[in-house]
């Protein structure tokens, strides 16, 4: 059965959030030949200029016989006028699935059809979506989410994580993986579904707790509890944990985990020392602890990493 896919786009349209699920729907509709057929779509029908100055050339947004509608990103107020008539569309319209890149959560959301659903963006971007939709239930942390038949991705290159899921949705794992080899990136991302390390690097929305972050890593041997980091931050323990998901997205131990894991991976990837050695170093009890770490975040052990760097 073809599947007939619509990406939205608007004035100031982010490329790749268009490009890289045209370019994943086009490749799997190679090994399926009855796959997929892609249409770009706009308010106004003809040539739409990205926010790279690149233009595409879009039908209207009449299209019928959608099973799937994929909302881009970018500079969403650019044109108001279009930004108001994406989101009355989407209102009203009803596909099979509905998805969104990057901050085309926004338009989504604005639509109200992420009201009560499980969602995410791209993490800059995150703060102002908490304040401006506060009943949908975001989640910053996330490459991207499903909730039904609503999904949603983070910025920019996550669109094809999220192609390939709604690939393997449709065509099964096999396809998505032959999607994945020929596009030459991960079928899942090493690491799992996370983003929040972007957020850890600038400490934060507002970059308050950058500093901390330095120092965590440059310590993490440390036993770096919630009060050590606390009064590191000259805050209590109670306002800095609250402060710090607000800002981060994540708890202060998961963060440290996560700091601890990608030191780890880096090690572990450049064969410096044996893994008790690199577990000790960063901050994990032993190598079982830090192994155990690995299939948790990473989905593999740390032995698998070294085997595949050294190939």
């Amino acid at each position: 059965m073809r599947r007939k896919i619509g990406i939205v786009i608007h004035p100031g349209f982010q490329i790749l959030d268009t490009v890289g699920p045209t370019t994943a729907f086009e490749i799997a509709s190679r090994h399926v030949p009855d796959g997929y057929d892609v249409e770009i779509l706009a308010p106004a029908e003809g040539a739409v200029v990205s926010s790279a100055g690149l233009a595409l050339t879009a039908a209207s947004l009449e299209a019928d016989g959608l099973d799937t509608i994929i909302v881009s990103g970018g500079e969403l107020v650019r044109d108001m006028d279009a930004f108001r008539a994406i989101v009355s569309w989407l209102a009203a319209v009803r596909p099979r699935r509905l998805a969104s890149v990057c901050s085309g959560a926004f338009l989504l959301a604005e639509a109200g059809r992420l009201n009560g659903r499980s969602a995410t963006t791209h993490w800059e971007s995150t703060a102002l979506f908490r304040r401006s939709y506060p009943q949908v239930r975001l989640q910053p942390d996330r490459i991207y989410t499903r909730d039904g038949d609503v999904w949603t991705s983070a910025g920019i290159s996550a669109g094809i994580d999220l192609t390939l899921a709604l690939i393997e949705d449709d065509l099964g794992s096999q396809i998505a993986r032959r999607t994945a080899q020929q596009l030459v990136v991960h079928k899942r991302r090493p690491g799992g579904q996370s983003q929040f390390s972007a957020l850890l690097e600038v400490g934060g929305q507002s970059g308050r707790f950058e500093p901390l972050v330095e120092w965590i890593k440059a310590n993490l041997a440390e036993p770096l509890t919630i009060e050590q980091l606390a009064e590191r931050a000259a805050m209590s323990p109670r306002n800095f944990a609250r402060a710090f998901l607000r800002e981060i997205g994540t708890t202060p131990a998961k963060a440290v985990e996560r700091l601890r894991i990608e030191a780890a991976q880096d090690a572990v990837e450049s064969g410096f020392g044996t893994f008790n050695q690199i577990a000790r170093r960063s901050g994990f009890h032993d190598a079982g602890q830090m192994r155990r770490a690995f299939l948790r975040t990473l989905g593999q052990p740390p032995q698998a990493l070294r085997r595949t760097t050294r190939q």
